[in-house]
């Protein structure tokens, strides 16, 4: 099963998703054009029945990846993942240096400016890096939004309630859960912080089990500081008395690492209720017990499926449509640092030198095919007559083991996208990757 194509009727409202085989005989036959393609989305050219049914979002939000998924009557519709951009904070920091170096070399009088500060901002005001996180998160929710007709909107907020961290004894209206929610809660902090990675091999993935580094018959508390993820390879009674686990916790007394994830979580959560007040929000302990429920692997797209309040799978699409931005200018007006491949910084050239946007009828980041292989991925860049292609994943796609550029003549361009790279993958490729 593939998932389904978003639909609109001639008047611009929205239909259910049809499967991709109708999709592209009502686009052969001239019934339908393409109205969109993040995501792809045709309209009608004739008139609808209009018939609906219900139909749930589940948004899996996050500060690096966005989970989506839709479903009906027990069927995955579309599942999905978004990768959002995290090199916003490098780009000003590097824009910055070159504006102080700028200024310092023309010494002329600046007269001082006093309404540009950040204190004279609006309350809404946010760092660069963090709004652009948040309005993607925001903007791909109102994208399901418009293709759909009348979906229940679920979202998880978080991975665990902060507010549960400082207070572990909170509870009433706020929760109502009882203490398997609390449980679940400093769980899957825990997991969280340390990236699902065994704290002991470094080996991520697997069954994984909190560990308690001073055991609670010697003094330990529950604590987050107190507690590590390790695998059930490391988690062994042998492990515990004499082997790696007890010296790894002999050498380390406590875990401190950033809550830099979690207060963005919170940032956006307070976004994500005024933006949207009629959906039903969520922490990711429960969507841990809804996902086993379903039998599901770890994934942005199955949590999504399971946040959308789905209670048993008859029907799921086997591919997954993977998202991801694609950066096509290099803004500078000159290096501070020579490239790769340079001695010496280029200084003399000039901005739309330095940025090749087509060769030959190639654009960046159209989607292409190498000739005679089953390879595809998107231009990156150009050098002459030849370019470099990678995948939905960032890895380079090459003809030779020498050279990572491949002749624009042995390429044919599937199709055109502008500044959103997307693939259909398979979901052992997913989680090869």
């Amino acid at each position: 099963m593939q998932n389904r194509v978003f639909v609109m009727n001639k008047h611009g409202k929205a239909l259910m998703p049809c499967k991709p085989r109708k999709a592209r005989i009502l686009l052969r036959d001239s019934k339908a054009k393409v109205l969109k393609k993040e995501p792809f989305t045709i309209q009608l050219l004739y008139g609808s029945t209009g018939y609906k049914q219900d139909i749930s979002i589940g948004i899996d939000s996050g500060q690096r990846h966005i989970g989506l998924a839709v479903t009906s009557q027990d069927k995955v519709l579309f599942q999905g993942e978004v990768e959002l951009r995290q090199d916003v904070k490098n780009l000003i920091d590097t824009r910055r240096i070159y504006r102080r170096s700028r200024r310092n070399r023309k010494t002329r009088y600046r007269k001082a400016r006093f309404l540009n500060r950040i204190a004279k901002k609006k309350d809404n005001w946010l760092s660069p890096s963090v709004a652009s996180k948040v309005n993607h998160n925001i903007n791909w929710i109102k994208r399901l939004l418009s293709v759909l007709p009348k979906a229940d909107l679920h979202i998880e907020v978080g991975k665990f309630d902060m507010q549960k961290m400082k207070n572990p004894a909170i509870n009433g209206e706020g929760y109502q859960q009882g203490d398997l929610y609390g449980y679940q809660t400093v769980k899957q902090f825990v997991l969280a912080r340390d990236n699902y990675t065994c704290q002991v091999c470094k080996k991520k993935g697997g069954k994984l089990k909190i560990h308690h580094i001073i055991y609670r018959s010697l003094g330990g508390t529950n604590t987050v500081n107190n507690l590590i993820t390790v695998c059930s390879n490391c988690h062994t009674t042998k492990n515990h008395q004499t082997g790696i686990l007890a010296k790894w916790c002999k050498d380390k007394k406590k875990v401190n690492k950033s809550y830099k994830g979690a207060t963005f979580m919170n940032i956006l959560r307070r976004r994500l209720y005024a933006a949207f007040p009629q959906a039903k929000f969520q922490y990711g302990a429960w969507t841990t017990l809804q996902r086993a429920d379903l039998d599901l692997t770890k994934s942005h797209y199955n949590d999504a499926v399971a946040i959308s309040s789905i209670r048993k799978i008859k029907a799921k699409p086997t591919s997954i449509m993977m998202f991801k931005q694609f950066r096509k200018k290099k803004r500078s007006l000159h290096e501070a640092t020579a490239r790769k491949g340079r001695k010496i910084p280029n200084v003399t050239s000039k901005r739309n030198a330095k940025n090749t946007r087509c060769a030959k009828g190639f654009w960046l980041n159209d989607y292409v095919k190498i000739k005679d292989s089953n390879k595809k991925g998107y231009i990156s860049g150009f050098s002459q007559s030849s370019c470099y292609i990678k995948d939905i994943f960032g890895n380079y796609l090459t003809t030779s083991d020498r050279y990572k550029q491949v002749a624009l003549s042995k390429l044919d361009r599937l199709s055109h996208y502008n500044n959103w790279s997307k693939q259909e993958i398979n979901e052992n490729m997913y989680q090869m990757n």
